[in-house]
Parts: C-alpha cells; structure tokens; sequence
C-alpha cells in the first residue's frame, strides 16, 4: 500500500512540474533574447570613433518582453542603465540600474528608449554605450480603435425638413441622364482582417487556459 501511494505521489509531482513547464513556455513563446551588437560581446570598439552598437541597434526590432545579453569581465567591466543625460555625459556615478556579473540580461518591461554605458568611464568615451528604443504594444490601441462609436452622419445625409404649411414643396431635382451617382460599396466585401498581435494574444490566453484547466481537472484526479 506504501508503494502505491509513494507511485502516485511522484506521479503527481511529475504532472505538476511539466504543466509548470508549459505554462513558461507559454509565457516567452513571444520573446527574443537579443545579444548586444549582435555578438553578445560588451567592450571597447575596435574604432572608438565608430557608434557600433547603436548602429546594430538601428537595424534591430527591439518589442516588450524581449532581453539582451551582455558577455564581459565582471573583474574588468559593467553594465549601466542610465539616463539620457548620464549617457550624453558618460556619467557612471548615479545609474537606474547596474549589472556586473559578467553575464547580464536585462529585461525590456516597457516602451521608448533605453541607454545603457560602461561602467568605466573610459570604455564610455570610447563609444562602449549603447542607445536603443523599444517598440509600443500597438495591439491594445487597434482593439480601442475598434471598440469606438461609429462617425456621426455628415450634413449631407440628414434628411431635409418638411416644408411650412401652405406652401408648395419643393420640387425634387431632375433625374437627368447627365448625372452618373456613384454606386453604394458592396455590402459583401470582407472585414480587416484583426491585428496579428491581438490575435496572437487572444490564442495564447486560451491555450494557457486550457493547459491551467487540464492541470487543475489532473490533480484533482489524485
């Protein structure tokens, strides 16, 4: 009998920690872990005169929830995330944030741009910075949009008032063979096709429902 349970215990554990395992693949299916100037490798350009990074950053699509890797020597260098002006100034003194375990990844959590310096300041003269703009989550301003009320009708389509009483409407105009009205769209025409992003979103939540349902319906089992 101890056996048996001991059997189903693991097998328990076993079901938990592979829906665990979904539920993160789940959750970075949509992330890219960039390397810094395309190498991973953080240091002194090799032409101090050249903007290196920036120049991988510019052909670089950066979204939220992506990283970036930096490899260095962490007895002979750093990471910083600073401010616009430190970073103009190579200023190494009040960083938003430093990194110096030799390996770092930073994690990019919300949009526009982020500047990151060496923490020595030399290497920072030497054009070690890297200045990069994160893209803005466009899906949830598509769904706005297309949750907004539709445009009020223009003048031209309120229908004209009626006419005093005891005078003579007016007479509609002439329907002559010289006036071509242009045909109403076509009612048959598809819809936009919705936002790839939003649809991504939606599948993904819907698939994690059902691997957070068929967990639950699992351990209920046991």
């Amino acid at each position: 009998m101890a056996k048996i349970t001991s059997s189903r215990s693991n097998t328990k554990v076993f079901y938990i920690l592979g829906l665990v395992n979904i539920l993160m693949l789940l959750q970075n299916v949509n992330c890219y872990e960039f390397k810094v100037g395309g190498s991973g490798d953080w240091s002194v350009p090799m032409d101090a005169n050249a903007n290196n990074y920036n120049q991988w950053a510019e052909r670089s699509r950066f979204q939220i929830g992506d990283t970036l890797s930096f490899n260095y020597s962490a007895d002979k260098d750093s990471v910083l995330l600073v401010n616009k002006a430190d970073f103009d100034n190579c200023n190494t003194a009040s960083p938003i944030e430093k990194y110096s375990d030799g390996h770092s990844v930073v994690k990019f959590n919300h949009s526009g741009p982020y500047y990151f310096i060496s923490g020595v300041h030399d290497n920072c003269v030497k054009n070690e910075k890297l200045h990069l703009v994160v893209m803005a989550d466009r899906s949830h301003h598509n769904q706005t949009a297309a949750s907004s009320p539709p445009p009020s009708p223009s003048v031209d389509e309120v229908p004209p008032s009626p006419a005093p009483s005891g005078e003579e409407a007016p007479s509609p105009p002439s329907d002559s063979g010289e006036t071509n009205p242009t045909p109403a769209p076509s009612q048959e025409s598809s819809p936009p096709s919705p936002p790839k992003n939003g649809a991504s979103s939606i599948v993904m939540s819907f698939v994690g429902s059902a691997a957070a349902f068929v967990g639950s319906s699992i351990l209920l089992g046991f």
